[in-house]
């Protein structure tokens, strides 16, 4: 267990990585920053940043002999990385959630053999064979680049078996290595934030529902609509992950909900994530303290809500409705630091919080 005062270690300086550290600060520990980009918006909170490249030896080999316990803020750090820091120090979580995550093949592969389903899939490397996979589920599905997708970039949907159709998304994700996941017809889209710690002792949030516009959460809407028996089959499969890949840390997991109820797994995520946001507002322990708590050895706190409430993602110009949010009562606001508004860009969140629960 780390004592207050103690130095933790994040990779990566954007928001979330902004969030852990005033987390981290709260609980009196220190917090050091790896990010290439000077005064990004982790650095704002943090106590220093290393100004290097994620996967600079000397800048990693400097971060491991100043810090206790390293981390990340998301899933794109190079693993060779967190292989070479966790030779130096504890890395949490650990490097194999980083690699599994990072390959949308291996993603797949390793839920379905933690007794996890999910949708039907195929690998693809070229036209001819996207144009087989088509074949086998259905003449529809989303081709996704196996790595480094994020909010929508890097995938194609296809409707129809043409052939023309397929050499074009081919083309569009450039020959990248993919693979295409076929339809599922469900009725809403859920996430569970979970924490592990080094016991293997796990805490759940209550499940959100999600809403994504142009392939970027909008919206996550908690409680879910859903019955138990759909909330208990995606803590089951969340238990199975978690203890699977032996986690330490947050982790987010995102799941499709069928019309009977049944869930088959999307993504997960090894970090706190966008659709936990919500903690901050409606927990007494967020999904950031939970994190820390959990990297740094310490007891996992109550994860129980104390109120409903709506979490909306404030995408580009959204930012400009930041005086009518501060006039709202019951809305918490959070900026990440961002000095430019871009479209597509993450500038902050708003939680609302619903009386008379």
């Amino acid at each position: 267990m780390l004592q207050a005062g103690s130095t933790i270690g994040i990779i990566g300086g954007g928001q979330l990585g902004r969030m852990l550290a005033m987390a981290a600060a709260r609980l009196s520990f220190k917090t050091i920053i790896l990010e290439p980009q000077a005064d990004c918006p982790a650095a704002q909170v943090a106590n220093r940043q290393i100004i290097a490249a994620y996967d600079d030896r000397a800048a990693l080999l400097e971060l491991a002999e100043a810090c206790d316990v390293i981390t990340y803020e998301f899933e794109n750090v190079p693993v060779e990385a967190a292989q070479f820091l966790a030779t130096k120090t504890v890395v949490s979580p650990p490097p194999l959630a980083l690699e599994i995550s990072q390959d949308r093949v291996a993603e797949k592969q390793f839920l379905n053999e933690s007794d996890i389903a999910t949708a039907p899939w195929r690998v693809v490397d070229d036209v001819e064979d996207l144009i087989a996979a088509l074949g086998a589920l259905g003449e529809r599905g989303i081709l996704k680049t196996r790595r480094f997708g994020y909010d929508g970039k890097g995938q194609v949907r296809l409707n129809s078996l043409d052939n023309e159709a397929a050499a074009q998304a081919i083309a569009a994700i450039k020959n990248a290595p993919a693979i295409l996941e076929g339809f599922v017809e469900f009725t809403r889209e859920v996430s569970v934030i979970a924490a592990r710690d080094k016991a293997g002792n796990v805490r759940i949030y209550d499940i959100a529902e999600n809403v994504h516009k142009d392939g970027i959460l909008d919206t996550s809407t908690i409680p879910a609509e859903i019955s138990t028996d759909t909330a208990v089959a995606c803590a089951r499969a969340t238990y199975n992950l978690l203890h699977a890949l032996d986690y330490v840390g947050v982790l987010g997991f995102e799941f499709f909900v069928l019309p009977d109820g049944s869930v088959v797994a999307n993504e997960f995520a090894p970090r706190v994530h966008n659709s936990g946001h919500w903690t901050e507002a409606a927990c007494a322990v967020s999904q950031f303290e939970q994190h820390i708590r959990a990297v740094a050895g310490l007891p996992l706190g109550d994860p129980k809500r104390h109120s409903d409430c709506v979490m909306e993602n404030l995408i580009g110009d959204d930012v400009l409705k930041v005086p009518a949010i501060l006039a709202e009562s019951d809305a918490v606001l959070h900026l990440y630091g961002k000095a430019e508004a871009r479209p597509g860009r993450k500038m902050g969140h708003v939680t609302r919080i619903k009386s008379g629960k």
